[in-house]
């Protein structure tokens, strides 16, 4: 079985209970709870600031492709990617979840995850003749 990082999370949340309870009694229960809760609430929290950030921008739109590109590495979650792009990506297939990125010029960045995580991406760089021009 792999442990992945929810798993992980709620295995040591229940330890922090368990320890809580095994040194302190129910006031430890009581504080590990509310570290837990506090925990959850920082993460609830970067979800959002990243889909605010996300949400003023045209979808499947990114500066600079070429910049993406060299800045992404495998493992990373949608949220950092998010964050790198300050936009949501189009939605190019479900299986496996692919997302994709375009700047003004016309080059691409598609993005496959598995299970939450970047696998795999790739630059399509556009024509030299059929490119927008910058402006």
């Amino acid at each position: 079985m792999k442990l992945d990082g929810p798993v992980v999370g709620w295995a040591l949340a229940v330890a922090a209970v368990a320890a809580g309870y095994a040194s302190y009694g129910w006031p430890g229960v009581a504080l590990a709870v509310t570290v837990v809760m506090f925990w959850l609430l920082l993460q609830f929290n970067r979800a959002v600031r990243a889909m605010r950030a996300a949400s003023g921008r045209p979808v499947g739109h990114v500066d600079n492709a070429v910049m993406l590109h060299a800045r992404l590495n495998t493992d990373m979650r949608l949220l950092d990617v998010l964050k790198l792009t300050r936009s949501l990506g189009k939605r190019v297939s479900d299986e496996p979840e692919t997302f994709r990125w375009q700047d003004a010029n016309g080059d691409a960045v598609r993005v496959e995850l598995r299970n939450g995580r970047l696998t795999a991406w790739s630059l399509e760089r556009a024509d030299a003749g059929t490119a927008p021009p910058q402006t």
